[in-house]
């Protein structure tokens, strides 16, 4: 009397679940007594794990990068025109980002026109070089004349970079006044917006 066929139920393709199966016993040599396990998953849910794996791991990658926004340049400019107004000095006021891009500028009405040219140039070489023009001014009376080969640089005591948290996101240029002026009046901007520790 031969051997009952044995009827497998069957398997639901959209469920994952472990299957186990034992091996057939071999003619040639003794029985297995081991059992062989896989699991069946759907190629939909395979496809979003892997989907979201990829996107966990971009997302680690990312850092978080600080900006400029309206309401912290307002309240650097209010402070910087304050301070220029308690020292009767009628100067320009430039804000750029971390790139060098124009986000702010005014001209006060008793500025000269070049002041519009160099609290550009000031602000820039602050964000570009990533520390106060001062620091190049400084370095030229010394003897150091590389900062005139530099297209960008701009040796002038005036501008000053804005650092938060270590990331440089900005710098404010000033100009129309003494040199060390231009210097108080941006210093000023920062320390409304940001701390006397900035």
């Amino acid at each position: 009397m031969g051997r009952p066929n044995r009827v497998r139920e069957p398997v639901d393709a959209t469920q994952s679940e472990n299957v186990c199966q034992e091996r057939p016993s071999s003619r040639s040599s003794r029985a297995w007594p081991f059992q062989a396990c896989y699991m069946i998953i759907p190629m939909s849910k395979l496809a979003a794990l892997l989907l979201a794996a990829s996107v966990l791991c971009g997302a680690a990658e990312l850092s978080t990068k600080k900006a400029l926004n309206l309401a912290t340049i307002k309240t650097m400019v209010v402070a910087s025109e304050a301070e220029a107004q308690k020292r009767t000095a009628q100067v320009t006021i430039c804000i750029v980002d971390e790139s060098g891009n124009l986000l702010f500028l005014e001209k006060a009405d008793g500025a000269t026109l070049n002041t519009i040219v160099f609290a550009q140039k000031k602000a820039r070489h602050s964000a570009y070089f990533r520390s106060p023009s001062k620091n190049a001014a400084d370095a030229l009376k010394g003897g150091n004349m590389v900062f005139l080969a530099l297209p960008e640089a701009f040796p002038v005591q005036g501008g000053l970079p804005i650092k938060i948290d270590g990331q440089i996101i900005g710098a404010i240029g000033v100009s129309g006044a003494a040199s060390e002026v231009d210097e108080a009046i941006g210093q000023a901007g920062l320390d409304a917006a940001f701390g006397a520790a900035k």
